[in-house]
């Protein structure tokens, strides 16, 4: 069936191609009177705008990317990305702009990527989970590609001024400061010897909840004993086995500081499994507050970090990046939820 014209849609509103063109562009220069008519107009005939012959005028796609360099497994079955997708979709569903989501954790899933993220495909990025060797970053800035990261690169993590102009546009939230905290708590309650299940080392996310966690010791003068560090990937199944590490090593441990909620679960359920009681015997605290943290058993108490709102400031900033504003970046403040586990 024959698509109705432009020309078509003016002729039944009564108005000239110009102000339908307005109208449909989004622009405030049309009168009340117009606009209704033209909507009635396009109502009626069943107009739909030609995207490709809009983008050629505009230079606009009207469509943003939001890769993440995980599995589809992460991407769909833990809580983090989901909140970060409600925030970016809340802020773009008051704008023309479309949002399209990429896994990019393969080399083929990189390379297709790659390719699409061009200004003749989306106005703007958002990059979230980004590992220190990840050239995206680097290859978007050379295209000219307004883009906003989900965290800020490991290669800043020394920036002194954190919510000033940077090369690159982050969001990120206060995870040094909230796993300093989360430590201080658990020192608080009299705990002596305190393990770490650390996130990745090549994410800055990872990098400074360790570095909270040292530095808590250290103002602390507690020994930072490298059997007291293990590692996971952020996921339950990594915090159980870091947590069954941990406790062979140090049988004597009474607290441990988890940079994940459900690394935290894992560690709660490993314990469970090894007949240690939680918080009596051993204290857990998690990081992120996620429904997975009202959800173990006991409730855990955690770091919270607004997901929705990390996501909801991260589309902010690219829509103002793609107006043409400057690489501000912004971090975002954290605070302990205590509830039963420690």
């Amino acid at each position: 069936m024959r698509r109705p014209t432009l020309d078509e849609v003016a002729a039944l509103a009564g108005v000239g191609r110009g102000t339908v063109s307005r109208v449909i562009n989004g622009s405030p220069q049309v009168s009340p009177e117009a606009r209704a008519a033209v909507a009635r107009a396009v109502e009626e005939l069943g107009y739909v705008p030609n995207r490709a012959a809009r983008a050629l005028v505009t230079r606009r796609t009207e469509s943003v990317a939001l890769v993440v360099s995980e599995s589809e497994e992460r991407v769909f079955g833990e809580p983090f990305f989901a909140g970060i997708v409600r925030g970016v979709s809340n802020v773009l569903a008051d704008t023309s702009l479309q949002l399209w989501l990429a896994m990019a954790q393969s080399p083929s899933q990189r390379l297709m990527v790659e390719r699409h993220l061009s200004d003749q495909h989306v106005d703007g990025v958002l990059l979230l989970s980004l590992h220190d060797d990840d050239p995206l970053p680097a290859l978007l800035t050379k295209r000219g590609l307004p883009t906003v990261l989900g965290g800020r690169p490991a290669h800043m993590l020394e920036a002194e001024d954190d919510n000033g102009d940077n090369e690159v546009a982050y969001v990120d939230n206060d995870n040094e400061g909230g796993a300093r905290t989360a430590v201080e708590h658990l020192i608080g309650l009299g705990r002596h010897c305190i393990a770490v299940i650390a996130g990745p080392q090549d994410m800055a996310v990872g990098i400074a909840r360790l570095r909270g966690y040292r530095e808590a010791l250290r103002l602390a003068s507690l020994p930072n004993d490298q059997r007291l560090i293990a590692y996971g990937d952020f996921s339950e199944a990594s915090g159980a086995d870091a947590m069954h590490r941990l406790i062979h090593l140090n049988p004597g441990l009474d607290a441990v500081f988890a940079a994940s909620d459900l690394m935290a679960a894992g560690a709660i359920r490993a314990l469970r499994e090894l007949g240690r009681r939680v918080p009596a015997d051993v204290a857990v605290v998690g990081f992120e507050d996620s429904a997975v943290a009202r959800q173990t058993q006991p409730p855990l108490t955690t770091v919270h970090q607004s997901v929705e709102g990390m996501g909801r400031e991260m589309a902010r900033l690219l829509l103002a990046r793609i107006a043409g504003g400057p690489a501000h970046s912004t971090v975002l403040d954290t605070h302990l939820v205590v509830r039963e586990s420690a």
